[in-house]
């Protein structure tokens, strides 16, 4: 879509979300429109409502009108949902996590979550599956009561993966390898599981459409272990939903910080959920020592991928390492200059639209 001036028009889908997810989108939201700016586009931002405050107006933590407007737009920029610890259990706030981000990955069958990590002597990317695995297996549960009328429970949680799913998740793992380093890292436990055998199985075929890609096999208790002691050696590594939520956060010790991960969701479209890695933070909440850098460079990961705008992903990577560089940071970061969350926005911005230049 283009506007009368012959801009090229984008729609964006911003949930702000609960605790300090609305303060770090506002400073993302700030550094896309100093890209527009450079790029003579046009960003068109539909703030929306999900989380306790849409639970407050609407009585339900994902409204219809919500997913309606994600809907018309080309990617949603996302903060974080979630109440304080000690209200979990209200009606609020239980169950607002799985309601919202699930929600929204089932509503656009977003499979894929890419969580680039970057730090001093590692540079790589996790992509986990999303949508299958022991999370989404069947779930058994039964009491068995003994002679001595003790009762003992006993739980199963099912495993699943099918051939389809795997396809695509590797799809997306060695075409984002063509991109960077062409090596391609499957975690699995195939000396254990026999979903783990599948995924090999599939890999070893799939795989022969990439002659450029090189795949390598590693258990996960070794990969945790070489995250750990040399990140160096990884370029993307691609596994299944439960080893991926482990090792993407164990993973996040080399960038310092959650608050300097982003992560994208995707489907097999262009369409994407840009988000940090972390929570809502509720106690962090207005004390302006958030740091929305996870969110910013997420916003980067949409403009990439979801708009194909290659040079604007670039500028807000540049001018977000350029500000590091010159010491600044939240206090997650102990820098040596501490900053606010609206401050080291507004350096990414001066970096991004040097004086002089409107």
């Amino acid at each position: 879509m283009k506007t009368a001036e012959n801009q090229k028009t984008y729609q964006i889908a911003v949930i702000g979300g609960d605790g300090i997810g609305p303060e770090i989108t506002v400073e993302a939201v700030k550094v896309l429109e100093a890209v527009a700016k450079r790029l003579s586009c046009q960003f068109i931002f539909k703030h929306l409502l999900a989380g306790g405050e849409a639970w407050d107006k609407f009585g339900k933590h994902l409204p219809e009108e919500t997913v309606a407007v994600c809907q018309q737009s080309q990617a949603i920029l996302f903060g974080a949902v979630g109440g304080p610890v000690e209200e979990a259990t209200k009606e609020k706030w239980a169950g607002v996590e799985r309601n919202v981000i699930l929600g929204l990955r089932s509503e656009f069958d977003l499979f894929a979550n890419i969580r680039p990590i970057k730090g001093e002597g590692a540079d790589f990317v996790i992509v986990r599956e999303l949508t299958s695995d022991i999370y989404f297996g069947n779930v058994k549960a039964r009491h068995l009561i003994k002679f001595d009328e003790l009762s003992s429970e006993e739980t199963v949680d099912v495993m699943y993966y099918n051939t389809s799913e795997i396809e695509r998740i590797l799809e997306v793992a060695f075409k984002l390898a063509g991109t960077r380093k062409r090596q391609v890292t499957l975690v699995d436990k195939a000396n254990v599981l026999e979903t783990s055998k599948l995924w090999r199985r599939v890999a070893e075929r799939l795989v022969m459409k990439y002659p450029d890609i090189q795949l390598k096999y590693m258990f996960v208790d070794n990969a945790a272990y070489q995250i750990a002691k040399n990140p160096d050696q990884f370029d993307v590594l691609v596994t299944g939903n439960m080893f991926g939520d482990i090792l993407s956060d164990e993973a996040a010790v080399w960038a310092k910080s959650l608050g300097m991960i982003p992560s994208g969701s995707w489907g097999g479209s262009s369409f994407g959920m840009y988000e940090p890695a972390h929570g809502s933070a509720p106690k962090h909440t207005g004390l302006g020592t958030a740091n929305p850098l996870a969110t910013i460079l997420s916003a980067a990961m949409l403009l990439r991928h979801s708009l194909k705008l290659l040079d604007g992903a670039f500028m807000i990577e540049q001018a977000v390492e350029k500000v590091l560089q010159q010491g600044y940071g939240t206090p997650d970061l102990q820098p040596e200059k501490v900053v606010t969350t609206k401050e080291i926005g507004d350096l990414v911005v001066k970096q991004i639209i040097p004086k002089g230049i409107n």
